[in-house]
Formats: C-alpha cells, sequence, structure tokens
C-alpha cells in the first residue's frame, strides 16, 4: 500500500504518516511535506524520484504526471487499466493526503495583492483530489486534519477501509473542492481590474454568487406540512449565530421555529442589558430590559400575553432556577440563552418537549455584532436572489435630530432607543410603542401604517397596559399626519422616525400642534 502526502497546512500530519509508516504503509511526498517527514526519521521518497520529473516553474509543476495521476486513476479490478500500469512501469497510490494553497486565509488579508492571490491558486492539489475522489472504490484521499485519527484507527483495526469510509472521504474531498473554486470565483469576480493597482479594488459584490452552505438537518416539513425542507449553516458561519446552537433538550427544531428563533435571537443580542424577546410568528410581541433576565422576561411576557403563548423565548444572560420557574408556568416552543444553570435544566426537563437551545453570544458584544459579523442578507425569488448588506445599523443618542419646539427628556430619550431598536426587528409596516425599557405595544406588518398603530394600541388595551406617556417609534416615516394624530391619541408623548416625507413638515407641525416630542433618526428600518 502507497500514501501520497502533500500538504500546505502540516497541522497532524507527521502523526498520521507514524501512523501509516507503523502499518507498513510506503510515503511518497512533495517538497517541504517531505522534508518535514524526512527530519522526522521516516522513509519518504520524493515525488519527483517517481516521475523523473524535478519539480519545476516555482512548483507550480510537481504532480502533474502520468506516474502520479495513472496511479490514482487506475481502477483494481479492470485487467486493461492494471496492464497498462505495468507496461508504463506506473505503481497504485492507495492514500492520498492533500490539503490545498490557503487561498480562502490569502484572500482574506487586508492589503492581498493580486500576485498573491494568484500564486495560492492552487492547481496540482485539487487535481489529485478529482483523481483520488473519482475513483474511490479503491483510493481514500484525506482533505482535512480532523479526518486523520479515524483513518489511522480503522486501519490499524482492519488493515483496510471500507467502501463507506472511502465514499465518504470521496464526498468530502469533492465538497472541498467545490468550496475551493468558489472561493476563487468570488474573489476573482469582485476584482475591478487595474494595471496600476497593487491592491485591486473589489466589489462588494461578485459578478457571481457562489453560495456554500452545510447541511445541519433535514426538517420532517417546511413552513407548512406539504412541503418539505432541510437546515443548512454557512460553510464559515458567524460566531453566536443560531447556527452555532447546541439544542439540550426539547424535540426536533421544525422550519417555524427556526425562523422565529432566529428573530428572536438577531433581537435580543442587540441589547447591552440583560433583556428578553419573546417571537411569534417572525415578529416581537414582547421586549424588555430588566436588572436581570427575571425581571426582562417578566416585563417582556407582560407586553402581550396572549401572544406570547407558544412562543420562541431569547435572553442574552444565563437563566437560573427562578428564570426557568417562571418561564415555565407558560407554553413556549423554544427557549434559547448562553447559558443554564443546573436548576434551571431540571425545570425544563420536566417539560421535555420544550426545545432549549444554548448559544454563545457573539464575541465583542452587541457592538461588534452590528458592527458587520452578518455581513449579508439573502432572500430567494423567482430563479433569483436579492443580495443585500445586513441592517447594522446602530443609532446613538447623538444622531437624533430633535424638529418639534418640545425637547425630549432624558428618560424619553431612553426610551424612544429603546423602542427604534424594537423597531428594526419587527416587520414593516411597524409601530411600537414603549416605556421603561418594555415594548407596551406592538402593531407589525400591516399595509397601512395607520393600521398598524392602531393594532399595537388594541394589544396595549388587551393586555392591560396604559399607553399614556409612551415613546413611539416608526420604522419609515409618517406620509400624512394622521399616522402621528393616532399614536398621541392613544397616549404617546414622544416620537421617533426616519423623516425623509415631502410632507415632514406637515407632521412636524402636527407634533408641535399636540406638544409632544419628535426625534427624527435619518435611517429607516424596513423588514420584509
Amino acid at each position: 500500500m502507497r500514501a501520497l502526502i502533500s500538504v500546505s497546512d502540516k497541522t497532524g500530519i507527521v502523526d498520521l504518516a507514524r501512523s501509516l509508516h507503523s502499518l507498513g504503509v510506503t510515503l511518497l511526498s512533495t517538497g517541504g511535506t517531505a522534508k518535514l517527514l524526512a527530519d522526522q526519521g521516516l522513509p519518504v521518497t520524493e515525488v519527483a524520484e517517481v516521475t523523473g520529473f524535478p519539480e519545476m516553474l516555482d512548483g507550480r509543476v510537481k504532480t502533474l504526471h502520468p506516474k502520479v495521476h495513472g496511479g490514482l486513476l487506475a481502477r483494481r479490478d479492470l485487467p486493461d487499466h492494471m496492464a497498462a500500469l505495468r507496461e508504463h512501469g506506473i505503481e497504485t497510490i492507495d492514500i492520498l493526503v492533500v490539503n490545498l494553497y490557503p487561498f480562502e486565509a490569502t484572500v482574506a488579508k487586508a492589503g492581498c495583492t493580486l500576485a498573491d492571490a494568484i500564486e495560492n491558486i492552487d492547481i496540482g492539489g485539487p487535481a489529485m483530489v478529482r483523481s483520488a475522489a473519482k475513483n474511490w472504490k479503491d483510493v481514500a484521499v484525506l482533505t482535512d486534519a480532523s479526518q486523520y485519527a479515524g483513518v489511522a484507527e480503522e486501519l490499524k483495526a482492519s488493515g483496510t477501509l471500507s467502501d463507506k469510509t472511502r465514499f465518504a472521504l470521496s464526498v468530502a474531498a469533492f465538497n472541498r473542492i467545490s468550496n475551493y473554486d468558489g472561493a476563487i470565483s468570488d474573489y476573482l469576480s469582485s476584482v475591478e481590474f487595474d494595471e496600476a493597482a497593487e491592491v485591486p479594488k473589489r466589489n462588494a459584490y461578485s459578478a457571481q454568487a457562489n453560495g456554500r452552505f452545510v447541511k445541519l438537518q433535514d426538517l420532517r416539513y417546511g413552513e407548512n406540512p406539504h412541503q418539505t425542507a432541510a437546515f443548512y449553516r454557512d460553510l464559515y458561519p458567524a460566531p453566536g449565530s443560531l447556527v452555532t446552537a447546541t439544542q439540550l433538550q426539547g424535540k426536533e427544531l421544525s422550519y417555524n421555529n427556526i425562523a422565529d428563533a432566529d428573530a428572536a435571537w438577531e433581537c435580543v443580542k442587540s441589547f447591552d442589558e440583560p433583556a428578553c424577546v419573546i417571537v411569534k410568528h417572525a415578529n416581537p410581541c414582547g421586549v424588555a430590559v430588566g436588572s436581570g433576565p427575571l425581571q426582562a422576561y417578566q416585563k417582556a411576557f407582560q407586553t402581550d400575553p396572549t401572544s406570547a403563548f407558544g412562543g420562541i423565548i431569547a435572553l442574552n444572560r444565563p437563566l437560573d432556577g427562578a428564570v426557568a420557574e417562571a418561564i415555565s408556568k407558560q407554553f413556549v416552543e423554544v427557549l434559547m440563552a448562553p447559558g443554564y444553570s443546573p436548576e434551571a435544566l431540571a425545570v425544563f426537563k420536566a417539560k421535555a418537549n420544550v426545545r432549549v437551545l444554548k448559544i454563545d453570544l457573539p464575541p465583542g458584544g452587541p457592538t461588534a455584532w452590528d458592527k458587520g459579523l452578518n455581513l449579508s442578507d439573502v432572500k430567494r425569488v423567482g430563479s433569483g436572489l436579492l443580495i443585500q448588506s445586513a441592517d447594522n445599523h446602530v443609532l446613538q443618542r447623538e444622531d437624533l435630530k430633535v424638529v418639534t419646539k418640545q425637547q425630549p427628556t432624558s428618560q424619553q430619550l431612553d426610551d424612544l432607543l429603546f423602542a427604534w431598536k424594537v423597531a428594526k426587528f419587527v416587520k414593516s409596516n411597524a409601530i411600537v410603542f414603549c416605556k421603561d425599557g418594555m415594548t407596551m405595544g406592538v402593531g407589525a406588518g400591516q399595509m397601512s401604517r395607520l393600521d398598524s398603530a392602531r393594532i399595537a394600541s388594541i394589544k396595549a388595551g388587551h393586555a392591560n397596559l396604559s399607553l399614556q406617556g409612551t415613546a413611539v417609534a416608526s420604522d419609515a416615516f409618517f406620509p400624512f399626519r394622521d399616522g402621528l394624530d393616532v399614536v398621541v391619541d392613544a397616549g404617546a408623548s414622544c416620537v421617533i422616525q426616519p423623516g425623509g416625507s415631502m410632507r415632514d413638515q406637515e407632521v412636524i407641525d402636527a407634533a408641535n400642534e399636540r406638544g409632544v416630542a419628535m426625534v427624527f433618526s435619518g435611517v429607516r428600518h424596513f423588514r420584509h
């Protein structure tokens, strides 16, 4: 049995080579890998000795030779193939260990030149990987260090690798090549070529989009039972995103569970203070901050207890037993938090169907997240994609423009900023009433902003909450004064909206007439 080893990343390669050598496998290698193995006292033959041809063109050509590819591609069950190998003095290669030039890491570096990117496009590596992966019934191909230990163990135990193992390695190899080629295409089709520029200017949206996703699980069904579905994650997921969650207990997540859980988690992790978000049908029905997770939950639940039934709950602080006891009194589909005490887990153990997820918050907190860990937002349309940068805008107090005679108080400014943060996660048209770090009424997803305002008022009434003195956020401008009149009639004392309407002055005059403070954010938060 012969193994050809040619790796850019040397992690774990010496241990693997030792294991293979101890099993009687002959080692072939190239350049730096061969030197490393020889320095470790392992007997290794350089590929150049096998091919009779030296490495050339600064290493661009070293394995592109029939004695390499013939040894990988020959089918052992076909006499003609084996006869051809004997005729040309070619020996079979049974194991290929290759990882590729670090193209992705190279182009991710600030100041990467086009020349550096080009030199890190591997040619011989992908060619060998494809040859070995195509001939998986006879050749095992390893493309990642995480595979080494398992392969060495199986070889030691049985002296060979099963068809199942070789096939799985082949699939992983073709996936790696697909991802590698996709990364090259993404980079090169984003470059705006300029001979004078050493570091090329890159378009934010490449000429070809090569989405690369890894399936996490098949789902029982999609949005409705007659639809099929599966859950995938990005090849390189952002830290602190839903796909990094660990499910600690509960039923299998459904398509709708995942969609709603994502909405809740994205909202709750945007808060610095202890916060709780309750989502139903993709919209927050209760959001609050508090002195701790228990108070945050109690306030969020108070907003709309009816809609919270069967909802998705997310908290940005670990849960203790007291919080778990409070939450367990309601019907909850999914619960998410950065951690759980043993007492909290014991509470939910009695409710086996509750899906309990542990998700680490993104490093650096909400500010780091808002600055771009989630870089893009993708929506599928008929035979196409809409791709945009994520809505990561963070509104600061100094960004606000007071446009009325009435000046907002410090407390009102806090409520306005809270309401604005919530409105970003509510489906348009969105009207959100808030007070003291708590949503008081949420109107979402209506065709008319007036209807959203009225629904928010109705919701507050159902929860026996007074809207007097509340702050209101509107995700887009009021096109007429009637929207402002509706929220003020309901009890609002201050309003935040983007501004930008042709009738801004009409709305400002109305606010002055009604004696309420109004600030412009200068930013719209449509969410469709």
